[in-house]
C-alpha cells in the first residue's frame, strides 16, 4: 500500500539525517582537534518501482565519507618536533603499545601531523600514544637502500640513536700575510709557524702546525716559501711540504703565483685547497686561489694571522633534534654542531578517502586506499614535512552549523511526513464507523 510506503519513507528520513547529525556533531566536538579530517554524510534514492497510477516510496540510504585528502591549516608551535605535511603524504607512526612486542612487525598507521617528545628511553612519542617512525642514517649521515613499497625498515624515531657524536675536522682556513722582505737577500731566513687545533674521529683535540720558511736569494727577492704541515697526532715531522710562491708585479703584487707540492699533498688550484692526510684523515687547508689575495698573501714586512677557521667539534651530548623540509631529523650537540640521524618519509596512497580512520588521527592501509609508496619529503607527488607546525582541524565551524539547521529541518518534514500518514492511517480508520 503506497501510505504504508510513505510511512517507511518519512522513517528513513529520520535515519539518515539522524546519522548527517552525528557527522556534524563529530565535526563540531573535533574542530580544535589538530589533523582532523571532518566526515559528511551522502544520501541516495532508494527506488522500489512503480506501476501505473501508483508509487511505492523508497525512502533514502544514507553513507558517510571522512575527507581524507583535504588539508587543514597550519599554524605554528614552540616544539621542533612538531610536525605538518604540507600538501600531500603521510606521516608513517605506529602505537607505542606496540613496542613491547619486539616479536611482531610493528603495525602501520598514518597521520598527516603529530606533536612529538622523547619518551624515557629517547622514542620520538605523541601524547596520543604514537609513535614516529624513519629510516636510520649511518655514522656518515647515509641512508642504505632500503625498501619504498613496504614498511620493514622503519625503526622508531630514537633521540639517543648517536647520543654521542664526535664532528672531526675536514677543513681549516688559513688567512695569514707573509712579510715579503723576509725573501729579500741578506734576510736571515727564519721560519714562521702558525698553529691551530683540530678535532679528529675520536672528539679529541690534535694540533696542526704550519712552518713557513722563507728562500733567501743571493742577490734581489725570491717571493718564495718553503711551507710544511705538521701533524701533532704523526709526531714532529712534517707530512706535507709546498713551495709557495708569490707575485710581485703592479697589479697582482702579493697575491698567490704558484702552489707546488714537494711530497705529502697535492694542490687543488680551482678551490684554492691543499689537499692532505692527516692521522685522522684527509684534511683540505685552504690558502686561497692563484690570483688572489683573499687568504694567504706576502706584503710587507709583517707575519700576521688574519682569519683562521676550521670545522668539527669535540665529542657532545644530543640536547634537542629538529626536521627540515625534505624529512632529514639532525640532531643537535652541546658543543654547537648537527648530525643527521633519521629520515622521515612521508607515505602516499592512490585513494586517501578509503584509508581506514584509527584512533588519533591516524589511518590503516585498505584494499580500497591502495598499496603505499614511501617517498622522501618534497619529492614525487608529497609535500615536505614542516618542524614546529601542526595541521589544525579541516572542519567550517560556520558550515557545520548551517548543516546543522538544514539537518534540523529536514528531520522535523520527516517526522510531519509520518505523522501525516498517522493521520490519514486514522482517517481511514474512521471510514469504518
Amino acid at each position: 500500500m503506497t501510505i504504508s510506503s510513505s510511512m517507511n519513507a518519512g522513517v528513513s528520513g529520520l535515519q539518515v539525517n539522524a546519522s548527517k547529525l552525528a557527522t556534524i556533531a563529530d565535526n563540531i566536538a573535533n574542530s580544535k582537534t589538530y589533523g582532523y579530517k571532518r566526515v559528511d554524510a551522502d544520501f541516495t534514492a532508494m527506488t522500489l518501482g512503480s506501476n501505473v497510477g501508483s508509487y511505492t516510496a523508497g525512502g533514502a540510504r544514507v553513507s558517510t565519507f571522512r575527507d581524507v585528502a583535504a588539508n587543514g591549516s597550519l599554524i605554528g608551535t614552540t616544539n621542533s618536533m612538531d610536525i605538518a605535511v604540507t600538501g600531500r603524504g603521510f606521516l608513517p607512526v605506529t602505537p607505542a603499545s606496540a613496542l613491547a612486542n619486539t616479536g611482531a612487525a610493528l603495525p602501520l598507521r598514518l597521520t598527516t601531523t603529530g606533536s612529538f617528545y622523547p619518551d624515557a628511553q629517547g622514542v620520538l612519542t605523541s601524547d596520543s600514544g604514537m609513535v614516529l617512525l624513519g629510516w636510520p642514517a649511518d655514522a656518515n649521515g647515509d641512508f642504505p637502500a632500503l625498501p619504498r613499497d613496504s614498511a620493514a625498515g622503519l625503526v622508531p624515531v630514537n633521540m639517543t640513536h648517536n647520543q654521542f657524536a664526535a664532528n672531526p675536522t675536514t677543513e681549516i682556513g688559513l688567512g695569514i700575510n707573509l712579510p715579503a722582505t723576509a725573501t729579500q737577500a741578506g734576510g736571515t731566513g727564519d721560519p714562521f709557524e702558525l698553529s691551530i687545533e683540530y678535532f679528529d674521529n675520536l672528539g679529541t683535540t690534535n694540533s696542526m702546525t704550519a712552518v713557513f720558511t722563507p728562500q733567501v736569494p743571493g742577490a734581489g727577492q725570491s717571493n718564495t716559501w718553503t711551507m710544511e704541515i705538521i701533524d701533532s697526532a704523526t709526531g714532529a715531522a712534517p707530512i706535507a711540504e709546498f713551495t709557495v710562491v708569490f707575485d710581485n708585479t703592479t697589479a697582482l703584487g702579493g697575491s698567490l703565483l704558484s702552489v707546488t707540492p714537494v711530497f705529502g699533498g697535492a694542490y687543488n688550484a680551482a678551490t684554492g685547497d691543499m689537499n692532505v692526510t692527516f692521522d685522522r684523515g684527509p684534511v683540505d687547508i685552504n690558502i686561497g686561489t692563484i690570483g688572489s689575495n683573499d687568504r694567504m698573501t706576502q706584503l710587507s714586512s709583517s707575519f700576521a694571522p688574519i682569519s683562521l677557521s676550521k670545522n668539527g667539534a669535540p665529542t657532545g651530548n644530543v640536547i634537542g633534534m629538529e626536521i627540515d623540509a625534505n624529512g632529514l631529523v639532525s640532531a643537535n650537540y652541546d658543543t654547537g654542531f648537527s648530525k643527521v640521524i633519521f629520515r622521515v618519509p612521508l607515505a602516499d596512497v592512490a585513494n586517501p578517502n578509503a584509508l581506514e580512520a584509527m584512533s588519533a588521527q591516524t589511518y590503516s592501509i585498505t584494499r580500497d586506499s591502495g598499496d603505499f609508496f614511501l617517498w622522501d619529503a618534497g619529492s614525487g607527488p608529497t609535500g615536505e614535512t614542516i618542524g614546529y607546525a601542526r595541521e589544525e582541524s579541516t572542519t567550517d565551524i560556520a558550515g557545520e552549523l548551517t548543516a546543522l539547521i538544514e539537518t534540523q529541518r529536514a528531520y522535523s518534514s520527516n517526522a510531519k511526513i509520518i505523522q501525516t500518514v498517522d493521520e490519514m492511517l486514522q482517517e481511514t480508520t474512521n471510514i469504518k464507523r
